[in-house]
């Protein structure tokens, strides 16, 4: 005859198992909406670069492809 307990030990098991595969994709879901929000709402500060044209490429100096900025 089998123990009560034991009958329940694998339903327990897949439970936690799947509880725990289950929390995993939610935080990763809610950490990546977090991110799209993030891109969406923010708007960041133009970044001082050398805009296409302007002087060359060597040095270590590069220019934006096309800058959505406005020059000041």
């Amino acid at each position: 005859m089998k123990a009560a307990g034991l009958a329940t030990t694998p339903f327990r098991t897949r439970a936690v198992v799947w509880a725990v595969i289950g929390a995993g994709l939610s935080l990763v879901l809610i950490a990546n909406m977090h991110l799209v929000y993030v891109a969406l709402v923010s708007q960041p500060d133009c970044v001082a670069h050398v805009r296409g044209g302007e002087g060359v490429a060597d040095h270590g100096k590069f220019s934006a492809a096309r800058s959505s900025c406005t020059p000041r």
